[in-house]
């Protein structure tokens, strides 16, 4: 008996001893006792909630990363469909062409400022998102899409810079201007969408990106058509991380924290913020009217305020985080980064909306201007069909005249003819 009592105690104090090793190891990775209870107390199991976001714009568990979709859906139960947009104006034209359900849109802030004046967002609930007071910066707030913080929640801001190859670059750039140069035909990257690249040329101009002079947007169609001719720039967006990387590009149109990524791939990058001024833009979350799943878009805009998941998603796409665990956190590899948080007085701009005849009038230019309809080449044929054309019309004239004159001379001479039968 007295045995057995030793060994019983003996296992107790081995069991005793383990216990603290065994809660350890059954520790969350990533989030509390206390934030994964809220997330589970919200009633989201069995849900669907549809997620439209910029591609390559969110930890996705690639390189050893948090994926933040699958832990959103492993805390709350739910279903997140996550689809990607290339472009605003992409985003708009699936909203506006119903027959969609989103729950969750991140959109730009001249885009935002557009939904909003369009009638096409919900307001929020920020009694669903208690993050937004905890952890959103000051300079993420009252911004002037949404001087309310009626509509939207910050994600991250970027800055549209010059990015070029050291090795195929003669002199370090500081101009927009030289992408108009015709020594590197072929080797330029332009903005697959038409208000960032309406905006290079502008710039170059001296215009305001904003402009609602009409004129001043065809002069910057005809800047962009003449680069077309000159130097044919390869359109793309998500396309030009692995063209950039390839090395034989010199020069593309992105943002400066898509910068740091390549040059992560490809050591001969660098950037530049050209001295005609840059754009600066906010992406926030939003809420479209399409949603079926309000609630879980307002949990879910929340999970992505976690400072865990906003640090995660910093560290994978290199972005200006709107939260303030972030920018000062020393643990972050872009701690002190300038082309994720520039230093000093910035030459920026901001994108508003525009007017409706401008949004039209700029559609319809930039169709014109990737179709090659602006081209000098395309003029000149147009001019030569006109010419053509005009000869060919003059020439029909001149025969029906002469077959007019003809026929009345003859009529004449009949008439004389009978006159002296008679």
């Amino acid at each position: 008996m007295k045995k057995l009592l030793t060994i019983i105690f003996a296992v107790t104090i081995i069991v005793m001893t383990f216990i603290p090793c065994f809660t350890a190891q059954a520790k969350d990775k990533y989030f509390s006792d206390e934030q994964i209870a809220y997330y589970k107390g919200l009633g989201l199991k069995g849900t669907t909630i549809n997620v439209y976001n910029w591609g390559e714009y969110i930890s996705d568990g690639s390189d050893g990363s948090m994926n933040a979709v699958k832990e959103f859906e492993r805390l709350t139960g739910a279903k997140v469909n996550y689809t990607n947009f290339e472009s605003n104006e992409n985003m708009y034209s699936k909203l506006a062409g119903g027959g969609v359900s989103y729950d969750v849109i991140v959109p730009s802030d001249y885009m935002i400022e557009r939904l909003i004046d369009e009638d096409m967002l919900l307001p929020l609930d920020f009694n669903n998102i208690p993050n937004f007071e905890k952890y959103i910066r000051d300079d993420f707030r009252h911004l002037f899409y949404d001087p309310e913080d009626k509509y939207s929640v910050g994600f991250n801001i970027s800055y549209t810079a010059l990015i070029y190859n050291k090795k195929l670059v003669k002199e370090k750039p500081d101009s927009w201007s030289v992408l108009w140069d015709e020594q590197y035909k072929g080797k330029v990257l332009m903005f697959n969408n038409s208000r960032d690249a309406f905006a290079v040329a502008q710039e170059v101009l001296g215009y305001d990106v904003n402009s609602t002079n009409e004129q001043e947007w065809v002069d910057a169609a005809e800047m962009l058509a003449k680069q077309k001719d000159s130097v044919e720039p390869v359109y793309v967006m998500d396309e030009v991380f692995n063209l950039m990387e390839s090395g034989e590009y010199a020069f593309a149109t992105y943002y400066t924290g898509d910068y740091l990524l390549m040059l992560e791939n490809n050591e001969d990058l660098d950037y530049c913020l050209p001295k005609e001024g840059f754009n600066k833009a906010y992406d926030a979350f939003c809420v479209p009217k399409c949603a079926q799943n309000k609630a879980g878009a307002e949990a879910f805009i929340n999970f992505m305020l976690e400072p865990e998941v906003a640090f995660e998603n910093a560290e994978y796409i290199y972005y200006c985080s709107s939260n303030k665990e972030i920018e000062f956190n020393k643990d972050s590899s872009l701690y002190g980064e300038d082309a994720v948080y520039p230093k000093g007085e910035l030459d920026f701009n901001e994108f508003h909306n525009l007017p409706q005849n401008i949004l039209e009038l700029q559609n319809n230019l930039w169709s014109k201007v990737k179709s090659g309809q602006l081209s000098t080449s395309s003029k000149a044929e147009k001019d030569k069909i006109y010419t053509v054309s005009g000869a060919l019309t003059a020439a029909v004239i001149l025969i029906l005249i002469y077959s007019y004159i003809k026929k009345k001379i003859r009529e004449k001479e009949q008439d004389i003819s009978e006159l002296y039968t008679k």
